[in-house]
């Protein structure tokens, strides 16, 4: 699998106003004032597992399972050895800690840590169709279901087998979640492939910057769906730390999040939502990018109200 992070040191930025930018970019914030949290929605996270002794992170992880051959292979070990999946982790349900002022889209979500990437960040398209497969079958200890399944990875050559799985979650209303990719050339109306973002069935998320402007490392395609911030997001890493990361996978955690706070808000209503539903819902919050072309805009900037 294909899965290249940009990284981007922080020298003149504060470590609060990095964490407060993104979230006031998307307007979470505004569903947290009505009480909107994402309260014990899960979201399946196929990455490279999670480190759930994170200060921002403990309690947050109810379930995993591990599909590489790190820890020999152990099944049961879904620790994070990358950082990738942490930090994806903590952009969707990280919890405000005394040692790390960082909290996620959704602080009242929980996570289901699926690790299909090695150390390296290195994997085959089989263990992420286990993954979707394992995510759609899966149960929690009160027969919880997943309400998302959030992919900030893919391979550039489509599979048959990854749609067929893609496929069966939506038809189970479980709405994936997954990265454009960062392969961009700076030419919006190129068109850049990665899968399973481009099939029509998932929701595709391209990275934005500060100003709501499409990075130049985004891919862009008619596939996708929706853009939210990808430039310096601060989240969890390894060993209880901190770090500002950027591309589309950081980008795809915020609409999983935003997903999460919806479904929250529409249980409290006693509604409970199809994935086309979900999907309507999350293009109403939205903001438009103005760019002139439907088919690369999409549903525009994500901005929850």
């Amino acid at each position: 699998m294909s899965n290249r992070i940009h990284l981007y040191p922080l020298k003149t930025m504060d470590f609060k106003d990095l964490y407060l930018s993104n979230i006031n970019q998307v307007g979470a914030n505004n569903k947290w004032k009505q009480n909107i949290t994402g309260k014990n929605v899960i979201v399946s996270v196929i990455d490279t597992g999670v480190d759930d002794l994170h200060p921002n992170l403990k309690g947050q992880v109810i379930d995993g399972f591990n599909f590489t051959n790190d820890y020999k292979g152990d099944i049961s070990i879904y620790k994070d050895n990358n950082g990738h999946g942490t930090h994806v982790a903590g952009i969707i349900a990280g919890k405000y800690s005394t040692d790390n002022e960082v909290i996620g889209i959704a602080p009242d979500a929980r996570i289901l840590a699926l690790k299909v990437l090695n150390e390296d960040g290195a994997g085959d398209v089989k263990s992420l169709i286990e993954a979707i497969h394992y995510s759609i079958d899966w149960r929690g200890p009160n027969q919880e279901k997943v309400g998302v399944i959030n992919i900030s990875l893919g391979v550039r050559i489509d599979n048959s087998d990854l749609h067929e799985a893609v496929k069966r979650a939506v038809k189970a209303q479980i709405p994936i979640v997954t990265a454009a990719g960062n392969y961009g050339d700076g030419n919006i109306f190129s068109r850049e492939y990665l899968y399973p973002g481009a099939y029509q069935e998932v929701i595709e998320v391209g990275a934005i910057d500060k100003n709501n402007k499409i990075t130049a490392f985004t891919n862009t395609n008619e596939q996708i769906d929706i853009y939210a911030p990808g430039v310096e997001i601060m989240s969890s890493y390894l060993n209880g730390s901190l770090i500002a990361l950027s591309g589309t996978s950081m980008a795809t955690p915020h609409v999983s999040g935003a997903i999460a706070l919806l479904i929250d808000q529409e249980r409290r209503k006693g509604k409970t939502l199809n994935e086309s539903e979900i999907f309507s819902l999350l293009c109403k919050s939205t903001k438009p990018m103005n760019l002139g072309h439907k088919e690369i805009e999409g549903c525009g900037a994500l901005y929850l109200s």
